[in-house]
């Protein structure tokens, strides 16, 4: 088997449940060499491994993803939702097979407007989410059109579109709902809203979505997971789900459920002690 070796922090290296994990698969006659681009990828690798935490395996879904090679993400970071697995439970589950490969949404993004080309270029795939936020000090108004059908508009400090995946991730902490992780949807939240009658909205994850911005500044912030850009508000974006999915290996010993309770306390009651 041959193993992409992706990892942005070098004082993991020293970790040693990390050197741990690449003598085992070494001596495994696993062959491992390290990716940073997607120039690095040598034919007929097997799999990506992401070491470290979240925003690891995010920057490792946007190298590989295109190219159809799965991700296997292991945690030496803090949550972990996509880099969930534990590094002294990867070789085993390697070596025994016990382990499946799910498909995950990605998104899509094409900014039209004048010089938006020259100035942004082509974006880049969103597997958690894509956002816009105000830069000045005046609300945000985001039209949004829904299958070409305009929903009311927005007022808020900013608006969040995210899949499934990234449903315990920004979406979150703005009150978006949690939405297991082969669920088919996507989920359009406001971000501090200045109206008492706006809610999270899930939607088929094949609609097509296009934002229009509202903005007393020139410019206005727009992130696809762990990367920003500054947008002119006179531009339009139009988001949809990519032509390909994220391949994700899942561990046999995988449990969401045991995710949300162990790391975001979900439930967490004195009633449920028993």
């Amino acid at each position: 088997m041959r193993i992409g070796l992706y990892i942005r922090k070098d004082e993991l290296r020293k970790d040693p449940k990390f050197g741990k994990l690449i003598s085992q698969l070494e001596e495994a006659s696993y062959e491992v060499y390290e990716i940073g681009t997607k120039a690095d990828i040598r034919p007929d690798t097997d799999l990506v491994l992401s070491a470290g935490g979240d925003g690891t395996f995010l920057n490792a879904a946007q190298t590989v993803a295109d190219v159809g090679i799965p991700i296997l993400g292991v945690n030496f970071g803090r949550l972990g939702f996509l880099s969930e697995n534990r590094p002294e439970d990867v070789m085993e589950a390697l070596m025994a097979g016990e382990f499946s490969v799910e498909y995950r949404t990605m998104l899509n993004a094409t900014i039209r407007g004048v010089n938006a080309r020259k100035e942004i270029g082509l974006l880049p795939y969103a597997l958690n989410e894509v956002s816009f936020h105000r830069i000045g000090s005046s609300v945000l108004g985001i039209d949004v059109s829904l299958n070409g059908e305009a929903l009311p508009t927005y007022w808020a400090d900013g608006l969040l579109l995210a899949t499934s995946s990234g449903s315990t991730a920004y979406s979150l902490s703005v009150g978006g709902p949690i939405c297991l992780p082969d669920t088919k949807v996507l989920i359009i939240a406001p971000i501090c809203p200045h109206n008492l009658n706006v809610r999270p909205l899930v939607i088929p994850d094949h609609s097509k979505i296009s934002i229009s911005l509202q903005s007393r500044d020139e410019k206005v912030r727009m992130t696809m997971d762990n990367r920003s850009y500054d947008i002119d508000p006179s531009w339009r974006v139009d988001i949809s789900m990519a032509q390909f999915s994220l391949k994700r290996i899942r561990l046999a010993t995988s449990d969401f459920v045991k995710a949300l309770t162990g790391r975001l306390f979900w439930g967490e009651d004195m009633r449920n002690n028993g």
